[in-house]
């Protein structure tokens, strides 16, 4: 049986993990794999240009919102287990990665006809997003 206990749970440690996470993909899909991520897309610098004046805030809103849920969940998870280490957490990053991320996004491959590249680049941010999701979350419970 599933037993919640939350009286672990950190909400300042899961504001600090959605705020690095928001940093790791700034950096990756800015100036590490930026300029990949754009090819893969099919992106010119004029549809970035006009993208930035059409709604962005509302886009990074939605976004910020979206990563406050995914860390609160691994937070919740990383909770009913009872893990206490930076490793543990990240351990339960790997395996929602794998078992939700990672088998779920092949379908743009196969169905959207995404590219292999376009997915393991998106995969590999999702993987280094969970890890330090849950090693954050794993330090501060």
């Amino acid at each position: 049986m599933i037993k919640f206990r939350g009286e672990n749970m950190n909400y300042i440690a899961i504001l600090v993990a959605a705020a690095v996470s928001i940093i790791v993909g700034f950096l990756w899909y800015g100036p590490l794999f930026g300029k990949i991520w754009q090819e893969l897309m099919g992106f010119t610098k004029k549809d970035l240009e006009k993208a930035k004046g059409e709604g962005m805030g509302k886009s990074y809103f939605i976004m910020v919102i979206g990563t406050l849920i995914t860390t609160y969940v691994l937070a919740y998870l990383i909770d009913m287990t009872g893990s206490v280490s930076y490793i543990d957490g990240a351990i339960i990053g790997f395996w929602a990665w794998i078992g939700f991320i990672a088998t779920t996004t092949i379908g743009a491959v196969l169905w959207e006809k995404k590219s292999w590249k376009w997915w393991f680049l998106n995969n590999a941010h999702s993987l280094v997003n969970l890890l330090v999701i849950g090693a954050i979350i794993g330090v501060w419970v």
